[in-house]
């Protein structure tokens, strides 16, 4: 456990130093969503998130660009020097490079596609006529890297069971594939619809890494254990500039490859049954709106006020630092709580 707090240490360090020079590159390369000058809206299919961030108009965009990649970087260069040390890299899987090529890619593939996605909504987006990837262009593609993970995580680890506290475990077999093809695709989306207020996300997701990341030391999962430990420290210092008012965003970069790289972790460690509740606070997001686009498309009007849900709290009246605060201690409660469940037979 020493070495993984050093890690986190470290990354939290060259986060720090590095990433004030990175919000000024941002600022001289204009990567921001709307103009400071004119406050143009975010996107203008949607007025009630404009009418409460307008004033966030200019902020820059790209800070899951520097944590994806400290992070690899920093995580290859412990693993470079457990191998040069002959120290053992234990897991609990027949393929050590099977697992850490699975949170590599996953990490920078979701990246990738949150990278092209937040170029268009900068810089491409009055060209194209919408904001962004179009929603089912986007799915195809997070339906395809997931299917890929999927039969990664099935073929190379041998992953194909789902364990449920109290009633046992299921092999499901080649199902394994959709199953982790979905929770991906889930957690993907839902921590990009949760990055709507300052400091949301990374907060609640720092939370929910924090239990992985307890539950992966205790099983002894050395590559796991490692990755956890780095992005925790990137985390903390893009956390420390993203808290209101956010000097930052994470952008789709981030939230995108977070989610996907949050859920494979969470199948990995075997924590399929604990995900929706250690990441509950997603898991109410991305419902939220999903109900919301239900009801449009079906009963032709809406379930809620807006969604998704902190943006219906805001709605009401909610102030920003509240709900942001409080959705915090929620995470808190249910991470505890999923923890003492992942922990019995």
């Amino acid at each position: 456990m020493p070495l993984y707090l050093f890690a986190t240490f470290i990354s939290f360090i060259i986060h720090a130093v590095l990433i004030v020079p990175f919000i000024n590159f941002l600022y001289r390369i204009k990567a921001q969503r709307a103009d400071q000058k004119t406050k143009d809206a975010f996107n203008k299919s949607t007025p009630i998130f404009d009418k409460f961030n307008k004033h966030k108009a200019g902020t820059p965009v790209g800070g899951g660009l520097l944590i994806i990649t400290v992070t690899l970087s920093l995580f290859l260069f412990v693993l470079f020097l457990f191998v040069s040390f002959n120290q053992p890299i234990r897991t609990n899987f027949p393929s050590i490079a099977g697992e850490i090529l699975i949170l590599l890619f996953t990490f920078m593939s979701f990246g990738l596609l949150g990278v092209y996605d937040d170029l268009t909504k900068m810089f491409f987006w009055r060209k194209k006529g919408h904001f962004g990837l179009r929603l089912r262009h986007k799915l195809i593609l997070e339906t395809v890297l997931g299917l890929v993970i999927g039969y990664w995580l099935y073929a190379s680890l041998k992953i194909d069971i789902i364990h449920v506290p109290f009633l046992g475990v299921y092999h499901i077999g080649v199902f394994y594939i959709l199953f982790a093809a979905f929770t991906i695709i889930s957690f993907a989306n839902a921590v990009n619809m949760t990055d709507g207020l300052d400091g949301l996300a990374t907060g609640v997701l720092m939370i929910a890494l924090t239990s992985f990341w307890i539950i992966a030391a205790s099983i002894i999962d050395v590559p796991t254990s490692i990755f956890i430990a780095i992005w925790l420290g990137g985390l903390m210092a893009f956390l420390y500039f993203n808290i209101p008012p956010a000097r930052i965003f994470l952008g789709d970069t981030g939230s995108l490859s977070f989610g996907a790289s949050f859920a494979v972790v969470g199948l990995i460690l075997g924590k399929a049954f604990t995900l929706p509740l250690i990441g509950g606070i997603f898991l109410v997001e991305i419902s939220s709106s999903f109900i919301q686009l239900m009801s449009r498309r079906f009963r032709h009007k809406k379930a809620f006020a807006a969604a998704p849900y902190h943006l219906f709290l805001q709605q009401r009246g909610w102030e920003e630092p509240k709900i942001v605060m409080r959705f915090w201690l929620i995470s808190i409660l249910l991470s505890v709580f999923g923890l003492m469940l992942a922990f019995m037979k």
